[in-house]
């Protein structure tokens, strides 16, 4: 073997060099070049174990480790020279200890394959950044709390199908976010936690090696809770990915949803928050513009992070055990959506940490009109009436004043009496009388969202 092929993992087999336009499929290195540090950490755990075993002599061992720090010091300080032939980071890693380490070096890959090996180094880069992203969206949500627990007397109205409902505290408005986020915190700690729950280095190819290796040791060593119990699934499982990825495509759903409410709510017409000069821009023809950006890229990204979640399954679900090129690609999505989340997470909470909710706006926009209905139909259940009638009752009030340009406040006897209400005291029809009659736990009545928001104050600390 010589020139090119000498360099390759596989060459012995084939009697020329791949021809280009395979290559250039076939090479992984401008993704995963990014795992260099975890390939270098399997790399010093399996010679150690190789060491330690018996399996390698001991001075190739020390060979072999000397090598690796040296490669790790020129990634580092990105001096580290590739060559064409480094079809993605494992073979990079090789071909240069075996440079610095002769025949050491080619002892390093007895007993694992770039199967195993592949697998391990994309499991340890998932964890960590499962392990930051929670942390970012723990922090997002403290600022989400804050800001929560400094408008507990703000009033706004609460909508559903963006048509003004019932009035709510902001405070509880924000909240709602605020669960969401534990719950996107607490699903990237479980991919986490998958990552490591299994480590697949020992798995070779596909059916274990032949050699006595200590794969508990090599997992205790790169922070996984145990070896993998299955050489097939250990090779060929992704789940983990998945893992992550769901949890950051529903993270991703959240942000759209807080990012669709900020353009809204930023808007003239609503008025309920003004954004910082920071995190918005303007138009190259409009000089008055003040554009909402960073909430409409957070809408917007949420197609990119569910596109990744779909396409790694889309990658696995038609594949025969036990590995397949095809799983080249579950990297493209992983590294995808955690860059993505990279640049949206701290974008967000900066917006958010920075936003001045207009408690005044909102609290003009829920007064009057008709936020008070259900509370008018309350209080006649209340009087003793069937909820079906008051219900009925109410509406025909509504309808009359529709029809008369006026709220429910400004209703006259004379439409009470036309709606069936003659001789009925009204209840105050106030937004503060709205958020106060919610006596059910997780409400918007204040005592309530006290409440809420300390639990979630306790669960961000846990």
């Amino acid at each position: 073997m010589a020139g090119d092929d000498a360099v390759r993992l596989w060459g012995g087999r084939f009697a020329g060099s791949p021809d280009a336009a395979f290559q250039a499929l076939n090479n992984s290195l401008p993704v995963d070049r990014r795992m260099w540090r975890h390939d270098i950490a399997g790399s010093r755990a399996h010679a150690r174990m190789l060491t330690t075993g018996g399996i390698i002599p001991e001075a190739d061992g020390q060979a072999i480790a000397a090598g690796l720090d040296a490669i790790e010091a020129e990634m580092a300080a990105g001096a580290f020279a590739f060559v064409e032939s480094d079809e993605d980071i494992h073979t990079a890693v090789e071909r240069r200890l075996t440079e610095l380490a002769g025949d050491a070096g080619r002892r390093l890959h007895t007993g694992r394959s770039r199967n195993d090996q592949v697998a391990t180094d994309v499991l340890l880069y998932l964890a960590e950044a499962a392990e930051a992203h929670a942390a970012a969206v723990g922090e997002l949500a403290t600022v989400m709390l804050d800001a929560a627990d400094a408008h507990v007397e703000t009033l706004l109205p609460g909508y559903t199908h963006l048509q003004r409902a019932q009035p709510v505290r902001l405070a509880h408005h924000l909240g709602a976010y605020v669960w969401m986020l534990v719950r996107d915190r607490d699903r990237l700690r479980a991919a986490r936690t998958a990552a490591l729950a299994h480590c697949p280095l020992g798995s070779g190819a596909l059916s274990g090696v032949g050699f006595p290796i200590d794969r508990d040791a090599t997992a205790r060593e790169l922070g996984f809770a145990a070896a993998g119990p299955n050489s097939l699934d250990g090779v060929a499982g992704r789940d983990a990915l998945a893992d992550y990825l769901h949890a950051a495509a529903t993270l991703g759903v959240h942000l759209s949803r807080l990012g669709e409410e900020l353009v809204v709510w930023s808007s003239d017409e609503f008025g309920f928050v003004h954004l910082s000069d920071a995190f918005t821009s303007g138009s190259s023809m409009l000089p008055q513009k003040k554009n909402p950006d960073a909430a409409e890229l957070a809408r917007a990204k949420v197609s990119r992070l569910v596109a990744d979640y779909a396409g790694l399954q889309g990658v696995v679900a038609g594949l025969p055990l036990a590995y397949n090129k095809d799983l080249q690609e579950d990297k493209h999505f992983l590294f995808d959506a955690i860059d993505t989340l990279d640049l949206l997470l701290p974008a967000v909470t900066g917006m958010l940490r920075e936003a001045r909710f207009d408690a005044d706006a909102m609290s003009a926009a829920a007064e009057g009109g008709f936020l008070a209905a259900t509370d008018l139909a309350d209080h006649l259940v209340r009087l003793g009436w069937p909820f079906r009638r008051a219900h009925e009752a109410v509406g025909a009030l509504v309808r009359a004043c529709v029809d008369a340009g006026h709220g429910l406040d400004a209703s006259t006897s004379a439409q009470r009496e036309a709606a069936g209400l003659a001789g009925v005291d009204l209840p105050p029809l106030t937004a503060a009388a709205g958020v106060e009659a919610k006596l059910s736990a997780g409400g918007t009545g204040r005592r309530h969202v006290v409440a809420q928001l300390a639990a979630a104050r306790a669960a961000l600390g846990s």
